[in-house]
């Protein structure tokens, strides 16, 4: 599928090609870099047929570009704190070098980037890139694996990287949860669901800035939005909260007596405890506007 669409987009892009001139304009005052992505701007405005980029919460992804594969439109990222990771690109990816737009010719082996990432179907999608010069900000959400309050450690399994991050805390961070701060790092046990903002050291290691906590296994949390997927059977469904437009995956007991009523496009209220590995609901009820 992706390759269809591929070869649809480069069918476009020659006819596009041969009506859009490419050759350096003497009235633009920009650099050289910054007029190659002016024309490229020029060339996907002539393409009204690309498709849009993908929607969603997206998620920034802080490395150095190990491999740029222009033939097969992917980037092999070593992620700042351990592993590496496949991100796709094509023309819908903008291109930042130091806060300056530059084209995707520009991009080169060895770059440190920040990318925003979003998934596109079972792909991970590149909304854009920004390459920097200097230390550089990024973001991962995940599971902790250990923390060592003496040394500063966190081991975090980041939801889109095989292998986790290691990142030290440094004192007097601030720690969110439920968007208000924490009284302690103590609560950055095993299991817990974090979402950090960390800064690069430039040596494949992180430093985080800003830790907010998402989830502590054993408590109960209450979740408000529409049903987006239900299997009764299979005791699951998924509902986006409108408070964060995140979705979240609940499992529930099939015999419960209100899921008669609950189908996609639903509104419900749960009630779920999140055990560190998903959340378990333990009621279920539909949430109906007042009768006028």
């Amino acid at each position: 599928m992706r390759m269809h669409r591929f070869l649809v987009w480069a069918a476009f892009s020659s006819m596009a090609c041969a009506q859009v001139s490419l050759a350096p304009d003497p009235t633009f005052t920009g650099g050289a870099k910054e007029q190659r992505a002016a024309q490229a701007d020029t060339v996907l405005g002539a393409m009204p047929n690309l498709p849009p980029r993908p929607s969603g919460k997206s998620t920034v992804i802080g490395g150095t570009l190990l491999k740029v594969d222009p033939v097969r439109d992917q980037l092999t990222v070593h992620v700042f704190g351990g592993g590496t990771m496949k991100i796709f690109f094509d023309a819908r990816t903008q291109v930042y070098r130091d806060g300056q737009r530059v084209s995707l010719q520009d991009l080169k082996n060895g770059d440190r980037a920040s990318v925003e990432t979003i998934l596109d179907g079972t792909m991970v999608f590149a909304r854009s890139m920004r390459i920097q010069t200097q230390r550089m900000e990024a973001e991962c959400q995940g599971q902790v694996l250990a923390y060592n309050a003496a040394t500063g450690k966190l081991r975090v399994r980041d939801a889109l990287s095989s292998e986790p991050l290691e990142l030290r805390v440094p004192s007097g961070i601030t720690i969110l949860r439920e968007g208000h701060e924490a009284s302690s790092p103590a609560q950055l046990g095993p299991g817990a669901m974090v979402d950090v903002e960390f800064q690069s050291t430039g040596k494949g290691q992180g430093v985080a800035t800003r830790i907010a906590i998402l989830a502590i296994p054993g408590l109960e949390y209450i979740f408000s939005g529409r049903v987006t997927f239900v299997d009764v059977r299979a005791g699951k469904m998924a509902i986006v909260d409108p408070r964060d437009q995140r979705s979240y995956d609940i499992s529930f007991n099939p015999r419960s007596s209100v899921l008669g009523d609950v189908r996609e496009g639903t509104d419900v209220i749960v009630t779920a405890v999140f055990d560190g590995t998903r959340y378990s609901a333990n009621a279920i009820k539909l949430n109906r506007p007042p009768i006028p």
